[in-house]
């Protein structure tokens, strides 16, 4: 009896053995790493903002004075130089009013030569004792009343002469016309605020962007940075520009601040039209083609339970890499400079093309689950789709 139970034993202990050494064989870890290789690249941070295209330089052409505009001679995107003529006001009342103001202006040098006359004689019966003081003085102030006249009057005559020239508009600057918000025929009134008849861009080769950039960016904001931008009317083409001003002033819609950043836009081609929408990208940290490796290069540190049987061999420094060759991983101490969150510059530790590593990954690959005996029941959703048959059951 008692063997029976010893044979019984050692059976199934020779079972579970065979199970465990079945379980654990099959139980393997799969360890591979990931590299990289340093090399040149990018490395650059961005902000990005919508903002209008407009002219560096336009002008609000107006007028002085009020009247019927009885000319126009130019229209929409003219060609004009500075000093030609662009339009033209009635001038019959202004002509008037200098043809008054001469009149006037005869009149009080006609008053003073009589008053100047009369004053010499006085002066001259003063000096004899002829004349009493009293009427001496009333002949001086008379003369001077007119010399003074004469000055008004002759001023007079100067703004009624500018006003009519004000009846001439001419072109500021050399330019584009813009728009035109006037037809001949037309009536302006310059009473309160001098009335916009034009506008005119100087330059359209010479366009900017003025974009809002929000208070959170705004910071890293500087002048001179690169600036690139697209514009909807043409989706494939990208053009690049530099912040050439940070606007001071905030400006707050819906709770949100924002500030002017002034972004020059060069227009050669005069694809760039004032008005246009630009999404711009404003790099604020950009080096181009400068040695680097990638962030978890730097982060990575291989740990026994990882590397297995791999000989680590360390080093001091606040920044370092590896290698890996031989089975062994080297540490490398690096000196770094500028990151954007997935690469580094590397100002110094290690050449162009060392290989490094970056990551170590573990596959974990357990036993595999048997398949099920034919015949045997599984269990399954009730609302997944039957096959045919399967809705029928087996009657013992």
């Amino acid at each position: 009896m008692k063997k029976k139970i010893f044979i019984g034993l050692a059976v199934a202990a020779v079972v579970v053995l065979c199970c465990c050494l079945a379980f654990c064989g099959n139980d393997k870890r799969e360890v591979s790493f990931e590299t990289a290789v340093i090399g040149n690249g990018d490395i650059s941070n961005s902000v990005t903002a919508t903002g209008t295209i407009e002219p560096v330089t336009s002008v609000d052409v107006g007028t002085q004075v009020s009247g019927i505009v009885a000319n126009i001679y130019v229209d929409y995107n003219s060609v004009v130089k500075k000093g030609q003529v662009i339009a033209e006001l009635d001038k019959t009342n202004l002509v008037s009013e200098v043809n008054t103001a001469k009149a006037s202006l005869n009149n009080a040098q006609s008053q003073l030569t009589y008053q100047k006359a009369n004053y010499n004689r006085y002066s001259t019966l003063y000096k004899k004792g002829l004349v009493s003081a009293d009427e001496y003085e009333t002949a001086l102030l008379a003369y001077r009343q007119a010399q003074d006249e004469v000055k008004q009057r002759r001023e007079s005559l100067q703004q009624a002469q500018t006003n009519l020239g004000y009846a001439t508009i001419t072109s500021p600057v050399d330019g584009v016309v813009l728009s035109r918000e006037v037809e001949e025929g037309q009536t302006v009134a310059a009473s309160f605020e001098t009335p916009t008849l034009f506008t005119i861009a100087q330059d359209l080769t010479d366009m900017r962007v003025i974009a809002d950039v929000d208070e959170a960016d705004i910071g890293e904001v500087r002048e001179g940075e690169r600036v690139t931008f697209t514009v909807d009317a043409y989706p494939d083409d990208t053009f690049s520009g530099t912040v050439t001003q940070v606007r001071q002033e905030g400006n707050t819609e819906d709770n949100v601040v924002t500030y002017e950043v002034v972004i020059s836009a060069p227009n050669k081609d005069l694809k760039l039209k004032p008005g246009l929408t630009a999404n711009v990208t404003i790099y604020t940290l950009d080096k181009q083609d400068v040695l680097s490796v990638p962030n978890k290069a730097l982060r990575f540190t291989p740990t026994k339970e990882l590397i297995g049987d791999a000989q680590v061999k360390d080093c001091k420094g606040k920044n370092k890499v590896w290698t890996f060759a031989n089975n062994v991983f080297t540490a490398h101490p690096v000196t770094i400079g500028i990151s954007d969150g997935v690469n580094t510059e590397l100002l110094g530790g290690l050449a162009k093309g060392t290989r490094v590593v970056t990551e170590i990954k573990v596959a974990q690959k357990g036993p595999e689950v048997p398949a099920e005996a034919d015949g045997g029941e599984q269990e399954s959703s009730p609302f997944a789709p039957k096959g045919p048959g399967q809705n029928k059951k087996d009657k013992k």
